[in-house]
């Protein structure tokens, strides 16, 4: 049975090609900054975003936790929005490892320089002063959604004016990228630091890459080995990241077109509710209008027949297009998600 998965852009496999990258890249240990494939990606992504350095680490919720703790003491308190990945999918770490608390603001993920000011902390040892401003963009939870530049800008205009810290969560910038034509060097300069996964629709086994000056790098480079992810010979994943800079980046255009394809295919189906309007990049949220059929019961029979998804609540579920899901995929996906949907009834 051909198995079709849509569950994240993270299942992706290396190409033949990318593999054969990885296989012939130069290593050396990195821990001692003498590995040249990470030197080299590093380099290659400082300019790229305009940054002046780089830091390669495993994953994006080491750049996020490395990123809070470069900007913050223990006792601050950092403004993010809702449903931020750094807030529901990285176990609690902020408060664990970084001691920060959140003030979540805005809808959607989404929020405005009005939002963040009604969100300030007063200079009053009563409160945790606020040192840091989270953004993530593309959002995830909110199925992919592009954080407005005009807002962006606003928000780092006024963290320059208290001198908080503006962090960008790129996991999935070059989504952003492709939907609004806006380079990822223009949506670095507004922050402090950013980062990018290599592992969702770029394709890569493993790894993001995390930017900011030369003295945020020092700051976060300890950190990074705080949390332990100095790796050694790595060059043969940062190879990978290096092929898919060079490769990979144009073709999420194909990723976002069989995602609204995917959408419209499906809001066909009048027990599935979909606001188009929303489907910007490569998730789709789905909303099954069946009160009776819980959307985690559905997924496990959507899997019985060989679409791999994710459930957001008892209520929808979400469906994301990447490397491996051609546009040839999608209508035996829809027609075996219409019988699950049928099948799922009480």
């Amino acid at each position: 049975m051909e198995i079709i998965d849509l569950r994240s852009d993270t299942v992706t496999k290396p190409t033949p090609e990318m593999r054969r990258a990885m296989f012939e890249a130069e290593v050396g240990d990195d821990v001692y900054g003498e590995d040249p494939s990470i030197n080299k990606l590093e380099a290659m992504s400082a300019e790229l975003f305009g940054k002046e350095a780089a830091l390669f680490v495993p994953s994006g919720t080491m750049a996020n936790q490395v990123a809070i703790m470069a900007h913050t003491r223990h006792g601050d308190n950092v403004i993010i929005g809702v449903g931020s990945h750094n807030y529901i999918y990285e176990s609690g770490a902020a408060g664990a490892l970084a001691g920060v608390q959140f003030t979540i603001v805005g809808k959607d993920g989404l929020f405005t320089n009005e939002d963040v000011d009604k969100a300030l902390t007063p200079p009053d040892h009563h409160y945790a002063p606020t040192k840091l401003v989270c953004i993530e963009n593309t959002h995830n939870r909110s199925g992919g959604r592009v954080f407005p530049i005009k807002d962006i800008e606003a928000i780092s205009l006024q963290c320059r004016f208290w001198g908080i810290a503006l962090h960008c969560d790129g996991a999935r910038i070059f989504n952003a990228q492709t939907a609004t034509g806006i380079p990822v060097k223009e949506y670095a300069r507004y922050f402090d630091s950013i980062s990018f996964c290599l592992s969702k629709g770029l394709g890569c086994p493993v790894g993001s890459v995390l930017l900011g000056d030369k003295e945020f790098r020092d700051r976060a480079h300890r950190y990074r080995k705080m949390l332990g992810g100095g790796m050694r010979q790595a060059g043969f994943l940062a190879a990978a990241g290096i092929y898919a800079l060079k490769h990979h980046v144009d073709r999420l255009k194909e990723d976002h077109e069989n995602a609204k394809s995917l959408a419209r295919a499906l809001a066909q189906n009048p027990g599935f509710d979909i606001a188009l309007e929303k489907v910007e990049t490569n998730i789709v949220n789905v909303h099954v209008r069946d009160s009776s059929i819980n959307a985690y019961q559905f997924v496990f029979k959507a899997k019985e027949k060989g679409v791999l998804l994710n459930p957001r609540n008892t209520r929808e579920f979400r469906a994301v297009t990447h490397l491996d899901v051609n546009a040839e995929m999608l209508p035996r996906a829809v027609e075996l998600l219409g019988e699950a949907l049928e099948e799922s009834h009480p």
